[in-house]
């Protein structure tokens, strides 16, 4: 018969084995980053649909961390918007590139341009953080706003390369007007209003085109 020591030394739990120091720091970095990913996208949702209501705390309560961890990726509300306002210009311009791909060239333009209307929504919901930000830093402003006028100028080249809009449209025309919709009155119907414009912006520069002629 087994002795009462042999069967206590039966029942002994398994060794633990701790987990090596790399591999736990390599899980904690993970687990920050899609933190991290988490907040921008809701923070982007929220700048959108509430503008400046729209709380740090609500934010971190929809991404389900504590408010100190978005503190801690996000000293203050105009880091957020920094990151939020660049990620929003990079999918705008990446955008122009995919539309120019997959569409006629006056088509990817007018595609773009409604997608204009969506990131003058988030940016109109960021307007206090980012007047800030910008006085702080003109640099921000200078490298985004450049951003998305290359954008449009490749949409605006291709399609008059194409005949499919008239010849003597200068970028500056359409800059000016995508600013005028920016400035509108904040208004619950705004945002179909604005696509409503951009609609007529673009039978304005199909008129008088190459192609309206044929």
């Amino acid at each position: 018969m087994a002795s009462g020591v042999e069967k206590l030394r039966r029942k002994e739990p398994p060794e633990f084995k701790e987990v090596a120091p790399a591999a736990q720091a390599k899980r904690l970095r993970a687990d920050a980053s899609r933190n991290r990913e988490k907040l921008i996208a809701i923070a982007a949702i929220a700048f959108a649909e509430r503008g400046g209501a729209a709380s740090l705390e609500d934010i971190a309560r929809q991404a389900k961390v504590g408010i100190g961890t978005l503190y801690r990726h996000f000293p203050t509300r105009e880091h957020l918007v920094e990151v939020v306002y660049r990620r929003e210009v990079e999918a705008l311009c990446d955008a122009a590139e995919e539309l120019a791909q997959n569409n006629a060239p006056d088509v990817a333009l007018s595609e773009w341009m409604q997608r204009f209307v969506d990131y003058i929504a988030a940016k109109r919901g960021m307007a206090h953080s980012l007047r800030i930000l910008f006085d702080a830093n003109s640099e921000v402003f200078a490298n985004t706003s450049g951003m998305v006028t290359t954008a449009l100028q490749r949409l605006v080249d291709a399609a008059v390369a194409d005949g499919s809009i008239r010849s003597d449209v200068d970028i500056s025309d359409i800059s000016q007007a995508l600013s005028g919709i920016y400035s509108a009155p904040d208004t619950p119907d705004w945002r179909d209003r604005s696509r409503r414009l951009v609609s007529l912006l673009m039978d304005g520069l199909r008129w008088g085109s190459a192609k309206s002629k044929m």
